[in-house]
């Protein structure tokens, strides 16, 4: 079966750019493309590495809410980082700590030299889960 691709409301337009947001595939596997502090336009909308991340990490929980999903669906997180240093790592925690408290998902984080677009100093992808359906619909599969 294909992959669902879908780019939500609330997100700008990526096909420009050659990519999409979303997309779902079998076994409930809910993979979102890289999220950074995008604006409408889909330029970096702020300058600040503390304000980059919280905005890339709102336009995630913008993709997962379009694909009705939350944030305590995400299994795994790629970060990537311009200048990756421990201040810039204890911005991340904290954000990361802001959303899953004691319980983030796993994460691999790479330092890179640069990023898509001009001032772009931060980028976090997902994979997330869909939890299995149950109710009166699952209950008729089994009989």
């Amino acid at each position: 079966m294909a992959p669902a691709i879908s780019n939500p409301d609330g997100l700008h337009d990526p096909t420009g750019f050659g990519y999409s947001h979303i997309a779902e595939v079998s076994g409930g596997l809910v993979l979102i493309a890289g999220q950074y502090a995008s604006d409408a336009e889909g330029g970096v909308a702020a300058e600040d590495f503390a304000a980059q991340v919280e905005l890339a990490f709102a336009r995630l929980g913008t993709a997962l809410e379009a694909a009705g999903l939350g944030y305590a669906d995400v299994a795994a997180l790629r970060t990537f980082v311009v200048d990756h240093d421990l201040d810039r790592l204890a911005v991340i925690g904290r954000v990361i700590a802001g959303i899953w408290g004691d319980r983030p998902p796993v994460q691999t984080l790479t330092g890179v030299a640069s990023l898509a677009l001009p001032g772009m100093l931060f980028e976090v992808d997902a994979t997330a889960e869909r939890p299995p359906r149950t109710g009166p619909s699952q209950d008729r599969a089994d009989d």
